[in-house]
């Protein structure tokens, strides 16, 4: 397989998930009622990957991801899968969205790969495109979670971390370039204490790990954890700013930012295709910031792409491209 070259200016991604396909869809109920099993799940699931895929290659997408297909939630896709969980009741998470929030009975320790198989699957069939993986970070496991084993929060959360990082070694066994850990419970509770906790967490998953580490945070204030949060060990924010009308960018500036940026240029919940243009002058409005050079900025969307309708997403992707195709003419 040809290694493909991402661009050194303002390279093209994802955030993680993508629509769901009816095929997912009905793996995942048949996997939930019992009728097939984990290894059946997953063979039942990669088309829907490769079509995932595909579409990322369609528009152009320079790093692309999985589409997280085989996950039914964020966070329920790995405590079903880690020891010491177990499954609670429905609780709603906003609007008509609700997730049956797992409970912490025991230890959490890991017990075999979660998401390596289905990343080396996708990236057989990226044509030689690097395949973004991404996993739910400690914190949002915590937060999401109702404990009844260890009534310590600290301990718990540096346990995920633990089984999160035999994860990640077994990614960067398979080859894995990019690792994004998932955070959007952070902005939930932006105080230093819960920050400073999730660095040494995010410590624990990415020491010494050669890979890209990418950290993924969005919505809620996140101007006011911000301050905490620029000194952790990764190579990469990946920032919701569309959605917000980008006032995070005079934040980054005066905090001196010089980090990568994954810079979010359209909005996820919104049906609306923002135009080319419209995604060039958020483009030119981050260089005209002057705190960050083009060879740092990645441009995606704000998150996941999972509940827009499939062609909507895909029209915003292939405009993110074209866009990013321009501001590396200009910039």
């Amino acid at each position: 397989m040809t290694r493909y070259e991402v661009p050194k200016k303002f390279p093209t991604t994802v955030v993680g998930s993508y629509p769901k396909t009816e095929q997912a869809e009905n793996a995942i109920k048949m996997r939930k009622s019992g009728r097939i099993t984990e290894e059946e799940f997953k063979e039942m699931v990669k088309p829907s990957i490769r079509e995932v895929v595909a579409d990322h290659l369609w528009a152009g997408i320079d790093i692309v991801s999985d589409g997280e297909q085989a996950r039914d939630d964020m966070v329920v896709y790995f405590a079903e899968r880690l020891k010491g969980f177990s499954s609670g009741g429905w609780v709603r998470v906003f609007d008509n969205e609700y997730f049956k929030k797992p409970i912490v009975v025991e230890k959490v320790e890991w017990v075999e790969p979660i998401t390596a198989d289905l990343w080396s699957y996708a990236f057989s069939v990226s044509n030689g495109r690097p395949v973004k993986a991404t996993i739910t970070g400690p914190y949002t496991m915590l937060e999401w979670s109702f404990d009844l084993h260890y009534r310590d929060r600290k301990e718990l959360v540096m346990d995920i971390a633990k089984a999160i990082r035999r994860e990640v070694e077994e990614l960067v066994k398979r080859g894995v370039e990019y690792i994004q850990i998932d955070e959007p419970a952070l902005s939930t509770k932006p105080f230093k204490e819960e920050a400073d906790m999730l660095k040494e967490a995010i410590d624990v998953v990415f020491k010494g790990i050669s890979a890209k580490k990418i950290i993924h945070v969005c919505y809620g204030r996140l101007e006011k954890i911000l301050p905490f949060i620029l000194d952790y060990p990764v190579d990469q924010f990946d920032l919701e700013m569309k959605n917000s009308n980008f006032r995070l960018l005079p934040h980054l500036k005066e905090l001196g930012y010089n980090k990568e940026l994954g810079y979010g240029v359209v909005d996820v919940h919104s049906f609306q295709v923002e135009s080319v243009r419209e995604i060039k002058e958020a483009i030119d409005k981050l260089m005209k910031e002057g705190f960050i050079g083009p060879e740092k900025v990645y441009l995606d969307p704000d998150c996941g792409l999972k509940r827009l309708p499939r062609e909507i997403a895909k029209a915003k992707l292939k405009n993110i491209v074209e866009a990013a195709r321009l501001a590396r003419e200009e910039w």
